[in-house]
């Protein structure tokens, strides 16, 4: 019997209905790249300090007096949050008394801001800081906001793949990229906090769910050459452009209203995308609707300029792709056997930690040294060649000393950050983009190695179980950034620390470059030990199984939203 890559073979690897879907699907991430970290804008708390109301009669010297100050990073700065008693100041301005001089300030009485704040809008002309006061003791509310986003991301990553499954990829693609767009557009007339923050939770629900299904539309319409470029040069690069194209945005439009109108408009015109892209025929196949499929390859066949075959799809010949169900298994599995125990806990730790550093640095721009809209560029453009490494070393280098490296990179230039002298803030800025460098090409890697060192039986949970784990991580990456309000090096410290203590973790995992995949947990290479022996040589793949199919066996990994393409569809 012939499979469907067999049946779709003569429509060749490369045609122009192939290029047509590789870079309208990898367009169509455009708008998650604008939507995944509009936050570093959104939510970004310009200087401020109290309100002294115009119509209290102060003489300039008090007026100029009357914040208090504060050592921050080695410089005396207004206070944010406190001002002295203006009924005190008032007093000895009316009487003709200089601050200073006849009164000592630092024995004045202090008060909190009872008449608001009046923000620096050198950056921002307005966030929704500015707009709610979320300062001083409600500060806690913008990374709440951030957190709650990805939350989201969080809920739409459990049900993505079972709506795909269900309703189809194109018709879940749309609706959800209707979804993130329709609620962000709402955003924009939030009236208070919890409104926008709401909102902001589903926007990440259709964020990573028409994210997923263009993923996987692409790997079922794509041929087997061309779908691990798509996973990791397409989808990857395309929201890293997004991201890129987001600080130009922000930089000519300065008020978040006005912004968050603007790149909400790109998933409008998406809209438009529903003519040219299909429906997946493999989808359509696995459903019954033989006929459906073959009128899609039949339209693909003829922009390709190839001449179809009378008959495409013989029903007593086509394989039915999920015939064969896979032995019942529960989490349980994941914890069972002290290896697998322990290949659970330390992959929890490595997709965490990626996760925290990932968002972590992403999120960190305002307080960057420098231009933020130029920092949050670099930030992106940084992401395009960390995507090619991590593709160059997928290829060519073992998977352990991959990440490995990746992370010590990341890593240990976090730790210098802090060293680096303040009159050398660009210096700083650059070791931040160097760690983002790192912990980006550990981040696209860790997909493909944790598929490959779980077993088939367990591989669908396995993956499952890490990518919460690296959602949870994108969910605290806010607090991270939060500390630095106390010590602008303790961000960096903390997460370059995980990140090294990450390293070290990873290389007692096994390697699974060029071994075969494990079927049942038994087969499973062991986690290495300080004072374990030399494990024998991994049998190698047979020749012809490609390094890239070392995924799954068809069917066992669920559709999350960066495993790679032939977790999907390994050659039979």
């Amino acid at each position: 019997m012939s499979d469907y890559d067999e049946v779709t073979a003569f429509l060749g690897e490369w045609g122009l209905f192939q290029r047509l879907i590789f870079f309208l699907l990898s367009a169509s991430i455009i708008p998650n790249g604008f939507t995944g970290l509009s936050a570093v804008f959104l939510t970004a708390s310009p200087e401020h300090r109290c309100l002294i109301p115009d119509t209290l009669n102060l003489t300039s010297a008090w007026r100029n007096h009357s914040i208090p100050l504060e050592t921050k990073d080695g410089r005396q700065v207004l206070q944010s949050c406190r001002r002295y008693r203006l009924a005190t100041i008032a007093n000895f301005s009316a009487l003709g008394l200089e601050p200073g001089l006849d009164v000592d300030l630092e024995q004045l009485e202090q008060e909190s801001c009872l008449d608001g704040w009046e923000y620096n809008q050198d950056v921002f002309l307005s966030t929704i800081v500015t707009e709610w006061d979320l300062v001083c003791k409600d500060d806690w509310k913008a990374p709440l906001t951030t957190s709650l986003f990805y939350v989201g991301v969080l809920m739409g990553s459990f049900i993505s793949g079972q709506l795909s499954d269900r309703f189809g990829r194109k018709n879940v693609l749309f609706l959800t990229m209707a979804m993130q767009t329709g609620f962000s557009f709402l955003q924009v007339f939030s009236v208070n906090f919890e409104m926008f923050t709401v909102l902001f939770v589903l926007v990440g629900m259709g964020h990573i769910s028409n994210y997923v299904a263009a993923f996987i539309l692409g790997t079922e319409i794509l041929s087997k050459s061309v779908r691990i470029i798509f996973a990791t040069l397409g989808v990857c690069i395309f929201y890293a452009f997004g991201f890129m194209v987001l600080p130009l945005f922000a930089y000519f439009i300065r008020d978040w209203r006005k912004l968050l109108m603007a790149i909400t408009m790109p998933g409008v015109l998406c809209g438009v995308l529903w003519w040219f892209i299909p429906e997946s025929p493999r989808w359509l196949v696995s459903q019954g609707r033989i006929k459906e499929a073959e009128v899609i390859i039949r339209k693909a066949a003829k922009i390709n300029r190839i001449a179809a075959p009378s008959t495409i799809f013989n029903p007593s010949e086509l394989q039915d792709l999920n015939s064969k169900r896979p032995q019942s298994h529960h989490i349980y599995d994941l914890i069972r056997t002290r290896n697998i125990r322990i290949l659970t806990i330390m992959s929890i730790i490595l997709w965490l930690t990626i996760s925290v550093g990932y968002f972590g640095l992403s999120l960190d721009t305002p307080n960057l040294h420098g231009n933020i809209y130029v920092n949050s560029f670099f930030l992106a453009a940084v992401e395009v060649p960390a995507y090619v490494l991590a593709w160059l070393l997928l290829q060519h280098v073992t998977r352990r000393y991959s990440m490995v490296a990746s992370l010590f990179l990341g890593g240990s230039v976090l730790l210098f950050v802090h060293l680096v002298p303040s009159e050398l803030n660009y210096l700083s800025t650059a070791l931040v983009m160097v760690g983002k460098f790192g912990i980006t090409s550990a981040y696209s890697m860790v997909y493909v190695y944790t598929a490959e060192l779980y077993p088939t039986v367990v591989r669908n949970m396995g993956v499952g179980v890490s990518s919460t784990a690296s959602r949870l991580g994108s969910i605290l990456s806010p607090y991270f950034v939060y500390l630095g309000a106390y010590n602008r090096s303790l961000p960096y410290i903390l997460m370059g620390s995980l990140t090294i203590l990450t390293a070290i973790v990873t290389l007692f995992f096994p390697e699974s470059s060029g071994a075969s995949l494990p079927d049942t947990i038994d087969q499973m290479q062991k986690v290495k030990r300080p004072s374990s022996q030399p494990q024998p040589e991994t049998p190698r793949v047979p020749q012809n199984k490609t390094s890239e199919s070392l995924f799954c066996e068809r069917g066992a990994v669920p559709q999350l939203w960066h495993c790679l393409p032939q977790a999907f569809f390994l050659p039979t």
